[in-house]
């Protein structure tokens, strides 16, 4: 527990832990606020109130079943945790289960009742104050992950003090939610979205979001189970596992041997204790810098929020981009500000054996590296995804040839992807374990991950923007209002692939963390680990295959799901046809029920793998097999998250370039709705969606979840 057992610095301890509560309080108290200003505004008429009720209720309905598989898996995982290892990381479990949970439910909430407010605002005042409600309904969202993660941690710190062992419980419970909620919630709307596409847009012909398509409510549904509430746990689980991640290399940074340290020159019993006890205090304190970067950073996150809300423009993207690098840079001068007065001056071991030495201007470029990766993976991602750029605009224009075409030049797109990306990502490593060692690499997580209220704010808008399409296209509003929606939805893309690459940037660098970590539980080193080792050869083998299982079999889910909606689909319009006159009215509950089934069932195949291979692995192989497994899907993982993400955004843009009558062929004639080129470029889009918001954001959850079951169970595989 928090008590005065910390000594001299106890009053330190009680003034970081009291700032994050208090920071992590200011983000629910903004959240209030935003949710008041959201639900202030006009819904618009009555039939789009009916419409984003429809959508409400079934959000609802499937978070609801969704969360009760979910506590299938939490309530023996709860026992065996009790059992094998300790009550406290049990209960600590559960709490970050529950937090996770509770991240999601308030985002989606917000986000299925700021759509018809976002229609309505475009309607009656145009861009401006339409973006300033989605964006009201996405801080909502980033925010309240911020603020539930850290109240949530400065309870479980305040009753079990700073013990890894029981707050890594917190982060697998955030992890295993996660999981779920991603990979169950990305089957629900492409799985929606495919059977809408293909029936609609592709075969009958009528627009998308047209209200004869029976699978148009649950495709809006879908948006906000799976790229909001989803999202939610996503980032929740990422910011929790970075800042406990830099929590438990602190220790194992910070304990030196003292004659080591100073080279060999003995010491008195007196001085070799007092440097025992500094040891001690700093790695205290190393422990207490990510509790007040967590606190910097929800600041910061605010002041990014109030920029785009504030001053929102006339350019949405632009907008979008400024409220991230405001938030971002003012982290950096805030945490700039922090090291500096922290004054931090250490010794550490590494894994070799070796004395390395560290301070506090050491620890600031870590977290700079971080950010700055973070922002550069950000930047890849908008390149390759956004139609401002060349990549997105030559696959529009090849689209012309074809589905065919289209689909092999978006792959190509996203596998070019992941070379700059991947690369900023390795240098941030390697500056980060020049200057503070494996600490760094956490502590760099953490700074990627800092503005995380922000990154997820412009990530989760997107959705509403999304779903204010499909009300105005449902409702017949006048066609000004969908070109605004469009044009945020647009945008909205590029910011989701952006939200994307922070999650698995940032995913690679705490699994580096937790994998760490793990390796010293495990009481192994460099001898047990090295690349001659044929146990630890054959667990990268296994570890590098696991992601791509994994994602098969989240894409056989998606396909069973889609072909279960698109036969539904065809049958209404084949035995109405009153449907397509505009006489008769789909049957939108079948669908909302059918996508529900298929995205349960296909969720738990995958989630049992995520969390038994962990554990299977390291009781019977032994904990250097685990340690390879877990090295070869962070890198493999890595790189199919990457291209996944990116791959489906290109395409997405692709077809809404096309749409915005920006393509021509050799004529002339303008190549948009309807054209052959959309329709390819509509083929495309359907092939992408499960790459860009299944598979892709899953992967990352995968690699981490993994990690942190290793790191809890640990003192079971020795």
């Amino acid at each position: 527990m928090l008590t005065s057992d910390y000594g001299s610095i106890a009053w330190l301890v009680w003034l970081v832990w009291f700032l994050t509560l208090l920071c992590g309080g200011a983000a629910v108290a903004a959240v209030v606020w935003l949710r008041r200003d959201v639900l202030s505004r006009d819904a618009g008429s009555d039939e789009m109130k009916e419409i984003s009720k429809a959508v409400q209720e079934g959000a609802q309905a499937f978070l609801s079943r969704e969360y009760k598989w979910i506590a299938y898996f939490v309530i023996p995982i709860f026992f065996l945790i009790g059992f094998g290892l300790l009550w406290s990381t049990a209960i600590a479990f559960v709490v970050g289960a529950v937090m996770s949970a509770i991240a999601g439910y308030n985002g989606m909430y917000i986000a299925t009742r700021a759509n018809a407010r976002t229609a309505h605002a475009a309607h009656v005042g145009g861009l401006e104050p339409a973006l300033s409600v989605a964006i009201s309904g996405g801080a909502v969202m980033g925010l309240g992950v911020v603020g539930a993660s850290l109240i949530g941690l400065c309870a479980m710190l305040l009753f079990f003090g700073f013990e890894p062992e029981i707050i890594n419980g917190y982060a697998m419970g955030a992890s295993l939610v996660a999981l779920f909620a991603r990979s169950g919630g990305g089957i629900y709307t492409k799985g929606a979205d495919m059977g809408a596409d293909l029936v609609g847009k592709v075969e009958a012909g009528i627009p998308e979001d047209d209200p004869r398509n029976a699978a148009t409510i649950a495709d809006n549904v879908g948006d906000n189970v799976g790229d909001v509430a989803g999202l939610g746990s996503d980032l929740m689980e990422s910011y929790v596992e970075s800042i406990i991640a830099a929590m438990a290399l602190a220790v194992a940074t910070a304990t030196v041997a003292p004659v080591i340290a100073s080279s060999g020159i003995m010491k008195t019993a007196n001085a070799a204790v007092a440097e025992a006890a500094n040891a001690d205090s700093t790695a205290l304190c190393l422990q207490l810098m990510p509790l007040a970067l967590a606190a910097l950073g929800v600041l910061a996150s605010i002041l990014g929020v109030c920029y785009v809300k504030f001053m929102p423009g006339q350019d949405a993207q632009k907008s979008l981009m400024n409220g991230t690098y405001v938030a971002g840079f003012g982290f950096i001068l805030l945490a700039f500000i922090t090291c500096a007065i922290s004054q931090l001056d250490f010794w550490a071991i590494g894994l070799g054996g070796e004395a390395l030495h560290y301070n506090w201007f050491g620890v600031f470029v870590s977290i700079v590296s971080g950010v700055i990766a973070g922002m550069a993976v950000g930047f890849f991602s908008e390149f390759y995804t956004s139609s401002k750029y060349g990549d997105v605009r030559r696959l529009a224009d090849e689209s012309r040839m074809g589905s065919a075409i289209t689909v092999t030049s978006g792959i190509g797109i996203g596998m070019k992807s992941t070379g700059f990306a991947v690369l900023a990502l390795a240098i941030a490593l390697a500056v980060a374990y020049h200057f503070t060692g494996y600490y760094g690499i956490a502590i760099a997580a953490f700074g990627m991950l800092a503005t995380t209220g922000m990154i997820v704010a412009v990530d989760a808008y997107g959705p509403i923007a999304d779903n204010a399409g499909g009300i105005a296209e449902m409702a017949k509003m006048p066609p000004e209002v969908r070109t605004i929606t469009d044009n945020l939805d647009s945008v909205g893309n590029t910011t989701a692939a952006i939200g994307k690459g922070f999650a698995i940037g940032s995913a690679a660098f705490a699994a580096m963390g937790l994998l760490v970590a793990f390796v010293i539980s495990a009481h192994m080193n460099e001898a047990h680990l090295t690349l001659t080792n044929p146990s630890v050869i054959a667990g990268l083998l296994a570890g590098a295959m696991l992601p791509f299982v994994f994602s098969a079999m989240l894409f056989r889910a998606v396909g069973n799901a889609a072909f279960k909606m698109i036969d539904e689909v065809r049958r209404q319009l084949r035995e109405k046809p009153g449907i397509m006159e505009g006489t008769d009215k789909p049957d939108y509950a079948q669908c909302v029920g059918i996508s529900t089934d298929g995205a349960i069932r296909g969720m738990l195949l995958p989630g049992f793998m995520a969390i038994l291979v962990p554990i299977f692995v390291g009781l019977v192989f032994g904990p250097e097999t685990l340690a390879g497994v877990l090295v070869g899907a962070l890198a493999s993982g890595l790189m199919l998250g990457i291209f996944c993400a990116n791959s489906g955004g290109a395409m997405d843009n692709a077809k809404k370039y096309i749409e915005e009558g920006k393509v021509t062929n050799d004529n002339g004639v303008v190549q948009g709705k309807g054209s052959d080129a959309h329709k390819a470029a509509v083929v495309g889009d359907t092939v992408g969606d499960p790459l860009k918001d299944t598979v892709g954001p899953s992967i990352n959850i995968l690699i981490k979840l993994m990690a942190v079951i290793s790191l809890v169970f640990a003192p079971m595989f020795g």
